[in-house]
Protein backbone atom coordinates (compact mmCIF):
# COMPACT_ATOMS: atom_id res chain seq x y z
CA UNK A 1 0.00 0.00 0.00
CA UNK A 2 1.36 3.81 -0.62
CA UNK A 3 0.15 7.11 -2.27
CA UNK A 4 -1.78 9.94 -0.16
CA UNK A 5 -4.13 9.32 1.74
CA UNK A 6 -3.87 5.35 1.98
CA UNK A 7 -4.89 5.04 -1.46
CA UNK A 8 -3.41 2.11 -3.21
CA UNK A 9 -0.38 2.66 -5.63
CA UNK A 10 -1.46 1.98 -9.45
CA UNK A 11 0.83 -0.48 -11.52
CA UNK A 12 1.75 2.16 -14.09
CA UNK A 13 5.23 2.60 -13.92
CA UNK A 14 7.29 5.63 -14.23
CA UNK A 15 10.53 6.72 -15.42
CA UNK A 16 13.66 6.79 -13.07
CA UNK A 17 13.58 10.49 -11.17
CA UNK A 18 9.46 11.08 -12.44
CA UNK A 19 6.34 10.99 -10.95
CA UNK A 20 5.56 8.03 -9.28
CA UNK A 21 1.69 7.37 -9.54
CA UNK A 22 -0.26 7.06 -6.40
CA UNK A 23 2.68 9.20 -4.71
CA UNK A 24 1.54 12.62 -3.41
CA UNK A 25 3.15 14.74 -6.33
CA UNK A 26 1.25 12.14 -8.40
CA UNK A 27 -2.26 13.64 -6.60
CA UNK A 28 -0.45 17.33 -6.40
CA UNK A 29 -0.03 17.40 -10.12
CA UNK A 30 -3.57 16.07 -11.18
CA UNK A 31 -5.08 18.86 -8.74
CA UNK A 32 -3.03 21.52 -9.87
CA UNK A 33 -3.81 20.48 -13.46
CA UNK A 34 -7.91 20.25 -12.57
CA UNK A 35 -7.40 23.09 -11.07
CA UNK A 36 -6.53 25.45 -14.23
CA UNK A 37 -10.05 25.17 -14.97
CA UNK A 38 -11.17 26.91 -11.47
CA UNK A 39 -8.63 29.55 -11.69
CA UNK A 40 -10.18 30.72 -14.85
CA UNK A 41 -13.15 31.19 -13.27
CA UNK A 42 -12.47 32.16 -9.27
CA UNK A 43 -9.32 34.60 -9.70
CA UNK A 44 -11.14 37.32 -12.01
CA UNK A 45 -14.28 37.35 -9.52
CA UNK A 46 -12.94 40.57 -7.63
CA UNK A 47 -12.61 41.73 -11.00
CA UNK A 48 -16.27 41.95 -12.33
CA UNK A 49 -16.45 45.40 -11.50
CA UNK A 50 -13.59 46.84 -12.59
CA UNK A 51 -14.32 44.60 -15.89
CA UNK A 52 -17.59 46.74 -15.82
CA UNK A 53 -16.02 49.84 -15.72
CA UNK A 54 -13.26 49.26 -18.20
CA UNK A 55 -15.74 48.28 -20.91
CA UNK A 56 -18.45 50.85 -20.38
CA UNK A 57 -20.98 48.45 -18.30
CA UNK A 58 -23.39 50.00 -15.24
CA UNK A 59 -22.10 48.73 -12.47
CA UNK A 60 -25.26 46.56 -11.71
CA UNK A 61 -24.48 45.26 -15.11
CA UNK A 62 -25.31 41.26 -15.47
CA UNK A 63 -23.43 41.31 -18.74
CA UNK A 64 -20.14 40.16 -16.85
CA UNK A 65 -21.36 37.10 -16.50
CA UNK A 66 -21.06 35.96 -19.57
CA UNK A 67 -17.11 36.39 -19.71
CA UNK A 68 -17.56 33.41 -17.22
CA UNK A 69 -20.47 31.41 -19.79
CA UNK A 70 -17.92 31.70 -22.64
CA UNK A 71 -15.39 30.32 -20.40
CA UNK A 72 -17.43 27.22 -20.33
CA UNK A 73 -18.98 26.76 -23.37
CA UNK A 74 -15.60 26.80 -24.51
CA UNK A 75 -14.73 23.70 -21.74
CA UNK A 76 -17.62 22.07 -23.24
CA UNK A 77 -16.93 22.23 -26.50
CA UNK A 78 -13.20 21.33 -26.53
CA UNK A 79 -13.63 18.52 -24.23
CA UNK A 80 -15.69 16.47 -26.71
CA UNK A 81 -12.23 16.56 -29.23
CA UNK A 82 -10.06 15.82 -26.31
CA UNK A 83 -11.24 12.67 -25.26
CA UNK A 84 -10.11 10.47 -28.84
CA UNK A 85 -7.12 12.62 -28.98
CA UNK A 86 -6.23 11.90 -25.26
CA UNK A 87 -6.69 8.00 -26.34
CA UNK A 88 -4.96 8.51 -29.13
CA UNK A 89 -1.65 10.34 -28.87
CA UNK A 90 -1.51 9.74 -25.10
CA UNK A 91 -2.40 11.58 -22.30
CA UNK A 92 1.06 13.71 -21.85
CA UNK A 93 0.89 15.46 -25.26
CA UNK A 94 -2.83 15.83 -24.92
CA UNK A 95 -1.86 17.83 -22.05
CA UNK A 96 0.82 20.15 -23.85
CA UNK A 97 -1.73 21.17 -26.60
CA UNK A 98 -4.31 22.41 -23.72
CA UNK A 99 -2.25 24.30 -21.74
CA UNK A 100 -0.45 25.66 -24.36
CA UNK A 101 -4.28 27.22 -25.92
CA UNK A 102 -5.07 27.80 -22.33
CA UNK A 103 -1.68 29.82 -22.12
CA UNK A 104 -2.85 32.02 -25.22
CA UNK A 105 -6.43 32.56 -24.49
CA UNK A 106 -5.65 34.18 -21.25
CA UNK A 107 -3.34 36.33 -23.20
CA UNK A 108 -5.97 36.93 -25.23
CA UNK A 109 -8.07 38.06 -23.37
CA UNK A 110 -5.87 40.26 -21.33
CA UNK A 111 -5.36 41.88 -24.75
CA UNK A 112 -9.18 42.10 -26.18
CA UNK A 113 -10.09 45.69 -26.42
CA UNK A 114 -13.90 44.87 -26.05
CA UNK A 115 -16.35 43.10 -24.18
CA UNK A 116 -17.45 40.82 -27.47
CA UNK A 117 -13.64 40.33 -28.20
CA UNK A 118 -13.02 39.09 -24.42
CA UNK A 119 -15.94 37.07 -24.59
CA UNK A 120 -14.54 35.22 -28.06
CA UNK A 121 -10.78 34.92 -26.29
CA UNK A 122 -12.55 33.42 -22.85
CA UNK A 123 -14.05 30.63 -25.21
CA UNK A 124 -10.83 29.97 -27.05
CA UNK A 125 -9.12 29.75 -22.80
CA UNK A 126 -11.78 27.60 -22.12
CA UNK A 127 -11.05 25.16 -25.16
CA UNK A 128 -8.01 24.92 -23.50
CA UNK A 129 -9.19 24.16 -20.01
CA UNK A 130 -11.18 21.67 -20.94
CA UNK A 131 -7.83 19.62 -21.99
CA UNK A 132 -7.30 19.59 -18.18
CA UNK A 133 -10.39 18.19 -17.07
CA UNK A 134 -10.49 15.06 -19.80
CA UNK A 135 -6.81 14.68 -19.19
CA UNK A 136 -7.14 14.31 -14.83
CA UNK A 137 -10.32 12.38 -15.50
CA UNK A 138 -8.51 9.93 -17.38
CA UNK A 139 -5.71 9.65 -16.02
CA UNK A 140 -7.39 9.17 -12.53
CA UNK A 141 -9.59 6.32 -14.68
CA UNK A 142 -6.02 4.67 -16.31
CA UNK A 143 -4.71 4.11 -12.65
CA UNK A 144 -7.59 3.54 -10.46
CA UNK A 145 -10.86 1.58 -10.49
CA UNK A 146 -13.85 1.36 -8.46
CA UNK A 147 -14.23 2.89 -4.70
CA UNK A 148 -10.29 3.38 -5.50
CA UNK A 149 -11.17 5.68 -7.95
CA UNK A 150 -13.87 7.80 -6.57
CA UNK A 151 -11.23 8.52 -2.95
CA UNK A 152 -8.45 9.28 -5.68
CA UNK A 153 -10.81 11.88 -7.35
CA UNK A 154 -12.05 12.88 -3.98
CA UNK A 155 -8.28 13.74 -2.73
CA UNK A 156 -7.71 15.65 -6.03
CA UNK A 157 -10.97 17.89 -5.51
CA UNK A 158 -9.84 18.30 -2.23
CA UNK A 159 -6.55 19.68 -3.07
CA UNK A 160 -8.03 21.46 -6.00
CA UNK A 161 -10.50 22.82 -3.86
CA UNK A 162 -8.05 25.39 -2.68
CA UNK A 163 -8.41 27.46 -5.77
CA UNK A 164 -11.78 28.32 -4.98
CA UNK A 165 -10.86 29.34 -1.41
CA UNK A 166 -7.47 31.56 -2.16
CA UNK A 167 -8.12 32.88 -5.96
CA UNK A 168 -10.13 35.68 -5.36
CA UNK A 169 -7.91 37.26 -2.74
CA UNK A 170 -4.84 36.61 -5.12
CA UNK A 171 -6.95 38.38 -7.67
CA UNK A 172 -8.19 41.06 -5.43
CA UNK A 173 -4.28 41.65 -4.80
CA UNK A 174 -3.16 41.55 -7.91
CA UNK A 175 -6.23 44.05 -8.63
CA UNK A 176 -4.85 46.44 -5.62
CA UNK A 177 -1.37 46.70 -7.53
CA UNK A 178 -2.30 46.32 -11.41
CA UNK A 179 -4.98 46.14 -13.75
CA UNK A 180 -7.50 43.42 -14.02
CA UNK A 181 -5.90 42.19 -17.06
CA UNK A 182 -2.55 41.53 -14.91
CA UNK A 183 -4.78 38.82 -13.65
CA UNK A 184 -5.17 37.13 -16.93
CA UNK A 185 -1.42 37.28 -17.00
CA UNK A 186 -1.22 35.22 -14.16
CA UNK A 187 -3.37 32.49 -15.68
CA UNK A 188 -1.08 32.11 -18.46
CA UNK A 189 2.00 32.29 -15.73
CA UNK A 190 0.16 29.46 -14.40
CA UNK A 191 -0.53 27.55 -17.22
CA UNK A 192 3.17 27.27 -18.43
CA UNK A 193 4.26 26.22 -15.00
CA UNK A 194 1.92 23.21 -15.12
CA UNK A 195 3.28 22.21 -18.47
CA UNK A 196 6.69 22.27 -16.94
CA UNK A 197 5.79 20.18 -14.50
CA UNK A 198 3.91 17.86 -16.37
CA UNK A 199 7.61 16.44 -17.85
CA UNK A 200 7.74 14.20 -15.01
CA UNK A 201 4.80 12.49 -15.42
CA UNK A 202 4.90 9.02 -16.75
CA UNK A 203 2.44 8.37 -19.69
CA UNK A 204 -0.47 6.11 -18.19
CA UNK A 205 -2.68 5.12 -21.30
CA UNK A 206 -1.96 1.26 -21.40
CA UNK A 207 -0.57 0.33 -25.07
CA UNK A 208 -3.86 -2.62 -25.31
CA UNK A 209 -6.10 0.93 -24.62
CA UNK A 210 -4.74 2.74 -27.28
CA UNK A 211 -6.78 4.22 -30.35
CA UNK A 212 -5.02 2.37 -33.02
CA UNK A 213 -6.53 5.47 -35.51
CA UNK A 214 -9.22 8.62 -35.78
CA UNK A 215 -11.41 7.59 -37.44
CA UNK A 216 -14.95 8.10 -37.64
CA UNK A 217 -15.77 4.81 -37.65
CA UNK A 218 -13.72 3.93 -33.96
CA UNK A 219 -15.09 6.96 -32.58
CA UNK A 220 -18.35 6.23 -33.47
CA UNK A 221 -18.11 3.12 -31.73
CA UNK A 222 -16.32 4.21 -29.11
CA UNK A 223 -18.78 7.38 -28.14
CA UNK A 224 -21.88 4.21 -28.80
CA UNK A 225 -20.24 2.22 -25.81
CA UNK A 226 -20.39 5.37 -23.88
CA UNK A 227 -23.70 6.96 -24.61
CA UNK A 228 -25.66 3.15 -24.51
CA UNK A 229 -24.58 2.29 -21.06
CA UNK A 230 -27.35 3.61 -18.31
CA UNK A 231 -25.01 4.17 -15.53
CA UNK A 232 -23.04 6.37 -17.51
CA UNK A 233 -25.98 8.64 -19.17
CA UNK A 234 -28.00 8.54 -16.07
CA UNK A 235 -25.48 10.03 -13.60
CA UNK A 236 -23.77 12.12 -16.74
CA UNK A 237 -27.05 14.18 -16.61
CA UNK A 238 -27.45 14.24 -13.13
CA UNK A 239 -24.16 15.94 -12.57
CA UNK A 240 -25.16 18.64 -15.79
CA UNK A 241 -28.52 19.14 -13.20
CA UNK A 242 -25.91 19.93 -10.47
CA UNK A 243 -23.28 21.91 -12.17
CA UNK A 244 -26.25 24.24 -13.66
CA UNK A 245 -27.21 25.48 -9.99
CA UNK A 246 -23.15 25.70 -9.18
CA UNK A 247 -22.32 27.54 -12.43
CA UNK A 248 -24.84 30.00 -11.95
CA UNK A 249 -23.35 30.83 -8.35
CA UNK A 250 -20.06 30.77 -9.69
CA UNK A 251 -21.01 33.67 -12.00
CA UNK A 252 -23.40 35.35 -10.01
CA UNK A 253 -21.74 35.25 -6.33
CA UNK A 254 -20.24 38.38 -6.58
CA UNK A 255 -23.47 40.24 -7.90
CA UNK A 256 -25.87 38.42 -5.34
CA UNK A 257 -23.45 39.74 -2.00
CA UNK A 258 -23.35 43.11 -3.94
CA UNK A 259 -26.81 43.75 -5.00
CA UNK A 260 -28.54 41.64 -2.19
CA UNK A 261 -26.13 42.00 0.67
CA UNK A 262 -24.02 45.14 -0.22
CA UNK A 263 -20.89 43.32 0.50
CA UNK A 264 -18.01 44.23 -1.61
CA UNK A 265 -14.87 44.46 0.08
CA UNK A 266 -15.24 41.12 2.23
CA UNK A 267 -16.11 39.47 -0.85
CA UNK A 268 -13.34 37.11 -1.40
CA UNK A 269 -13.62 35.83 2.11
CA UNK A 270 -17.05 34.91 2.18
CA UNK A 271 -16.25 33.38 -1.28
CA UNK A 272 -13.19 31.84 0.01
CA UNK A 273 -14.97 30.68 3.32
CA UNK A 274 -17.22 28.25 1.56
CA UNK A 275 -15.01 26.72 -0.67
CA UNK A 276 -13.28 25.45 2.08
CA UNK A 277 -15.99 23.93 2.95
CA UNK A 278 -16.18 22.17 0.34
CA UNK A 279 -12.54 21.37 0.27
CA UNK A 280 -13.36 19.61 3.67
CA UNK A 281 -16.24 17.56 2.57
CA UNK A 282 -14.42 16.70 -0.80
CA UNK A 283 -11.21 15.06 1.55
CA UNK A 284 -14.19 13.37 3.80
CA UNK A 285 -15.69 12.24 0.71
CA UNK A 286 -12.38 10.39 -0.05
CA UNK A 287 -12.21 9.22 3.48
CA UNK A 288 -15.47 7.38 3.79
CA UNK A 289 -16.16 6.57 -0.27
CA UNK A 290 -14.39 2.94 0.36
CA UNK A 291 -16.37 2.10 3.91
CA UNK A 292 -19.93 3.12 2.11
CA UNK A 293 -19.69 2.52 -1.64
CA UNK A 294 -19.90 5.69 -4.00
CA UNK A 295 -23.70 4.64 -5.29
CA UNK A 296 -24.75 4.12 -1.78
CA UNK A 297 -23.20 7.22 -0.13
CA UNK A 298 -24.52 9.31 -3.38
CA UNK A 299 -28.08 7.79 -2.79
CA UNK A 300 -28.09 8.91 0.72
CA UNK A 301 -26.44 12.46 0.02
CA UNK A 302 -28.86 12.95 -2.66
CA UNK A 303 -31.99 12.66 -0.81
CA UNK A 304 -30.30 14.76 2.21
CA UNK A 305 -29.95 17.42 -0.47
CA UNK A 306 -33.39 17.60 -1.59
CA UNK A 307 -34.69 18.29 1.75
CA UNK A 308 -32.21 21.10 2.70
CA UNK A 309 -32.41 22.54 -0.85
CA UNK A 310 -36.61 22.51 -0.40
CA UNK A 311 -35.95 23.97 3.34
CA UNK A 312 -33.62 26.85 2.36
CA UNK A 313 -35.90 27.61 -0.75
CA UNK A 314 -38.60 28.05 1.31
CA UNK A 315 -36.54 30.19 4.04
CA UNK A 316 -35.50 32.55 1.21
CA UNK A 317 -38.83 32.79 -0.22
CA UNK A 318 -40.21 33.72 3.26
CA UNK A 319 -37.74 36.42 3.61
CA UNK A 320 -38.61 37.93 -0.42
CA UNK A 321 -35.66 36.67 -1.44
CA UNK A 322 -33.67 38.96 0.77
CA UNK A 323 -32.37 36.93 3.94
CA UNK A 324 -30.28 37.80 6.67
CA UNK A 325 -26.31 37.60 5.46
CA UNK A 326 -25.37 34.85 7.71
CA UNK A 327 -28.16 32.57 7.37
CA UNK A 328 -28.31 32.99 3.29
CA UNK A 329 -23.84 32.10 3.86
CA UNK A 330 -24.55 29.40 6.65
CA UNK A 331 -27.64 27.73 4.49
CA UNK A 332 -24.63 27.96 1.32
CA UNK A 333 -22.35 26.42 3.32
CA UNK A 334 -24.64 22.71 4.00
CA UNK A 335 -25.74 23.54 0.01
CA UNK A 336 -21.74 23.39 -0.98
CA UNK A 337 -21.11 20.64 1.22
CA UNK A 338 -23.66 17.92 -0.49
CA UNK A 339 -22.59 19.16 -3.16
CA UNK A 340 -18.91 17.99 -2.65
CA UNK A 341 -20.01 14.89 -1.86
CA UNK A 342 -22.32 14.21 -4.91
CA UNK A 343 -19.98 15.96 -7.33
CA UNK A 344 -16.52 13.31 -7.12
CA UNK A 345 -19.07 10.45 -6.81
CA UNK A 346 -21.81 11.11 -9.76
CA UNK A 347 -18.44 11.42 -11.75
CA UNK A 348 -16.31 8.55 -10.66
CA UNK A 349 -19.61 6.50 -11.03
CA UNK A 350 -20.11 7.58 -14.83
CA UNK A 351 -16.55 6.72 -15.32
CA UNK A 352 -16.66 3.29 -13.81
CA UNK A 353 -17.73 0.85 -17.08
CA UNK A 354 -15.92 2.63 -19.09
CA UNK A 355 -12.08 1.46 -18.63
CA UNK A 356 -11.40 0.63 -22.37
CA UNK A 357 -12.54 3.90 -23.84
CA UNK A 358 -11.93 6.28 -20.66
CA UNK A 359 -10.57 9.18 -22.85
CA UNK A 360 -13.89 9.25 -25.11
CA UNK A 361 -16.13 8.84 -21.58
CA UNK A 362 -14.51 11.57 -19.50
CA UNK A 363 -14.84 14.19 -22.65
CA UNK A 364 -18.30 13.09 -23.14
CA UNK A 365 -19.25 13.18 -19.67
CA UNK A 366 -17.47 16.35 -19.34
CA UNK A 367 -19.25 17.94 -22.28
CA UNK A 368 -22.45 16.85 -21.57
CA UNK A 369 -22.56 17.62 -18.03
CA UNK A 370 -20.56 21.20 -18.61
CA UNK A 371 -22.85 22.63 -21.23
CA UNK A 372 -26.04 21.71 -20.29
CA UNK A 373 -24.88 22.96 -17.15
CA UNK A 374 -23.38 26.12 -18.48
CA UNK A 375 -26.50 26.42 -20.92
CA UNK A 376 -28.99 26.06 -17.32
CA UNK A 377 -26.38 28.47 -15.12
CA UNK A 378 -27.08 30.99 -17.72
CA UNK A 379 -30.96 30.75 -17.93
CA UNK A 380 -30.49 31.57 -14.18
CA UNK A 381 -28.39 34.56 -13.73
CA UNK A 382 -30.35 36.06 -16.19
CA UNK A 383 -33.36 36.00 -14.29
CA UNK A 384 -31.76 37.78 -11.39
CA UNK A 385 -33.96 40.00 -10.02
CA UNK A 386 -32.50 41.72 -7.43
CA UNK A 387 -33.18 39.02 -4.59
CA UNK A 388 -32.39 35.57 -4.20
CA UNK A 389 -35.77 34.03 -5.04
CA UNK A 390 -34.26 32.73 -8.85
CA UNK A 391 -31.18 31.19 -7.69
CA UNK A 392 -32.95 29.30 -4.46
CA UNK A 393 -35.57 27.95 -6.81
CA UNK A 394 -33.31 26.71 -9.43
CA UNK A 395 -31.11 25.41 -6.43
CA UNK A 396 -34.12 22.87 -5.63
CA UNK A 397 -35.06 22.13 -8.79
CA UNK A 398 -32.20 20.85 -9.70
CA UNK A 399 -31.89 18.56 -6.52
CA UNK A 400 -35.36 17.14 -7.68
CA UNK A 401 -34.51 16.72 -11.58
CA UNK A 402 -31.06 15.05 -10.30
CA UNK A 403 -32.42 12.56 -7.88
CA UNK A 404 -35.18 11.34 -10.52
CA UNK A 405 -32.49 10.50 -13.32
CA UNK A 406 -30.36 8.75 -10.43
CA UNK A 407 -32.90 6.70 -9.36
CA UNK A 408 -33.61 5.73 -13.25
CA UNK A 409 -30.02 5.37 -13.82
CA UNK A 410 -29.68 2.76 -10.68
CA UNK A 411 -32.88 0.61 -11.21
CA UNK A 412 -31.35 -1.50 -13.08
CA UNK A 413 -27.14 -2.59 -12.73
CA UNK A 414 -25.97 -2.71 -16.33
CA UNK A 415 -22.38 -4.37 -16.84
CA UNK A 416 -20.13 -2.87 -18.42
CA UNK A 417 -19.37 -2.45 -22.27
CA UNK A 418 -16.48 -3.40 -24.51
CA UNK A 419 -14.17 -0.86 -26.15
CA UNK A 420 -14.16 -1.03 -29.77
Amino acid sequence: MGGLGGVSTPTVKSRSGGIRPGSAEFTLFLAATMSLTALGVDIMLPAFGAIREGFGLAPDATQVARVVTAYFIGIASGQVFYGPIADYFGRKRTLLVAATLYGIGAVASALAPSLGILLAARFLWGLGAAGGRVIVGAIVRDTYDGDRMARAMSLVFSIFILVPVFAPAVGALILAVASWQWIFVFCAVYAVGVLLWSRRLPETLAAENRLEDLTFRRLKIAARVVTTNRITVGHTAALAALFGVFMSYLASAEIMFAEVFGVVESFPAFFGGLAAVMGVMMFVNGRVVERIGMARLSRWTMLVYIVASGVFMAWILSEDGRPPLWGFVGGMAVMLALHSLLIPNLNSRALQPMGEVAGMAAAIVGTASTLIGATLGALVDARFDGTLRPFAIALFAAAVIAAAILRWSERSVVAPNRGP
